[in-house]
């Protein structure tokens, strides 16, 4: 909308407000905002309006409509509004969460649009949602919520049980038989205010010792751990390591409880995730079936950028022998060592980069001791290249002289030393960079590695031979 047609239009709303005229009602200007897609204009109209007669529009709007204007609410006002729908009213408002033509409609947008449509919904309303669905439209909704695709709103499920703390131990117990046969787990009961604000998470067998006459209160210790739906499942899958828990309590910002993660949902994403590291340090990109179930054009499409993008990084290679072309001529026994020297270097630098890929993904070690470690493998890499260093000038002196001997012998060391560092380094600058550190692949790390080795052996050749 130009910025003439916004005044004309705003003119005209003003106008309808100061008459009384009827012009526009609160339904035409809601659906004139909808049908020109002024999400944000929406938002600040729908804002100042009362939370009953946002209500009553609700119930007017068609069914796509409807939830795209209960969504563009301010999370706070809209469990107001929420509170002024009768339940019915409320089980039909979330159930159009889940419509086809709901659905397409938030497809067709565009991502920033989608994005601020999508924001977190109040906990309340999540969680009757979630708990009004069945298996079939549970994944549905995840998407409609707006969890980003790998995070823990897209693994949680409702099915747990909850007690209040002002309980007997005794009402429990009956609350816990009649809800626990349709609960993921009973061996963890989960204890929220009349708000759904999770307060404690306590082992069944607490209940079950308890006295019944007790509160729950009374054997609450409030020492609990949870997570927000917006976290990406691989801290779900560490955090259940961590603490060695069954079952994870899904939060949102608030702290009211929306559902759970269980181990054996965790197992499937560990194995999923590990899956997917295994590829990217092969140079593949992930793949989204089974290998068995992917076609061979997938599997082509998976591998051929990574390779087309190593071929590249050697053509670096190919430009330091090229530079370096008249040294080589004249000491032609330098050629025999260059595979030795660029595969060593290659294997030690895949070597430390897989050791702190891993050592990053399980948590072992943090973003902020990247200098410690880079330390700590400066000095295995000093060992090791001391060790390969030695080997390599007794054999550089029995292929090629002493002189040679001597080349290679400083080559491999400085080169191992060398790819050690590139190898640990990488999966700190890419962590940083918010990049899966698996991206530092054997490949990868093997083609930085031989253009590094080859300046190396070919600067100490042609500062220590002497070049005809």
């Amino acid at each position: 909308m130009r910025l003439h047609e916004r005044v004309r239009f705003f003119r005209v709303l003003v106008d309808s407000v100061k008459e009384g005229a009827g012009a526009m009602d609160i339904f035409d200007i809601v659906e004139e905002f909808v049908e020109k897609r002024k999400w944000s204009q929406l938002r600040k109209y729908l804002s100042e309006k009362p939370a009953p007669e946002i209500a009553d529009l609700l119930l007017e709007l068609e069914k796509n409509r409807r939830v795209i204007v209960f969504r563009l609410l301010p999370r706070q006002f809209a469990a107001e509004v929420f509170s002024y729908l009768e339940s019915r009213e409320r089980d039909a408002l979330l159930m159009d969460l889940t419509d086809q033509e709901t659905r397409q409609l938030l497809a067709d947008l565009k991502p920033d649009d989608r994005t601020d449509l999508l924001e977190e919904l109040p906990g309340q309303v999540t969680q009757r949602l979630l708990n009004l669905l069945d298996l079939s439209d549970l994944k549905e909704a995840r998407v409609l919520l707006g969890y980003p695709e790998e995070s823990v709103g897209r693994l949680m499920t409702p099915d747990y049980v909850a007690v209040r703390p002002d309980w007997t131990i005794g009402r429990a117990l009956e609350h816990i038989r009649s809800m626990g046969k349709d609960s993921e787990t009973i061996n963890v009961i989960y204890v929220t205010n009349a708000s759904w604000q999770l307060l404690d998470a306590l082992e069944l067998r607490k209940f079950i010792l308890a006295n019944p006459l007790d509160s729950v209160q009374h054997i609450m210790d409030y020492r609990f751990v949870s997570i927000v739906g917006s976290e990406d499942r691989e801290e779900a899958v560490r955090m259940i390591q961590l603490y060695d828990i069954v079952a994870l309590p899904v939060v949102d910002s608030n702290g009211i409880l929306l559902g759970i993660v269980t181990v054996d949902d965790v197992l499937d994403i560990a194995e999923e995730e590990v899956t997917e590291d295994f590829h990217m340090t092969a140079a593949v990109r992930p793949l989204k079936k089974s290998y068995r179930d992917s076609s061979v054009w997938s599997l082509y499409r998976k591998r051929i950028g990574w390779l087309i993008i190593l071929v590249l990084v050697n053509l670096v290679s190919s430009g330091v022998i090229a530079a370096y072309e008249e040294t080589l001529a004249s000491v032609i026994a330098l050629a025999f060592f260059i595979p030795l020297l660029i595969d060593s270097g290659g294997n030690a630098g895949a070597q430390s980069a897989t050791l702190v890929v891993r050592a990053i993904a399980t948590g072992d070690v943090k973003l902020r001791k990247w200098f410690f470690t880079i330390l700590k493998e400066l000095s295995v890499g000093m060992f090791l290249g001391i060790s390969m260093g030695l080997a390599s000038w007794a054999l550089g002196v029995t292929r090629g002289g002493f002189q040679v001997g001597v080349v290679v012998g400083l080559s491999m060391m400085a080169i191992v030393v060398v790819a050690n560092i590139i190898g640990t380094a990488l999966p700190f600058v890419l962590t940083k960079l918010k990049i899966d550190p698996a991206v530092a692949s054997s490949p990868l790390i093997t083609s930085i590695v031989d253009a590094t080795g080859l300046l190396i052996y070919f600067g100490l050749a042609t500062a220590l031979l002497p070049v005809m």
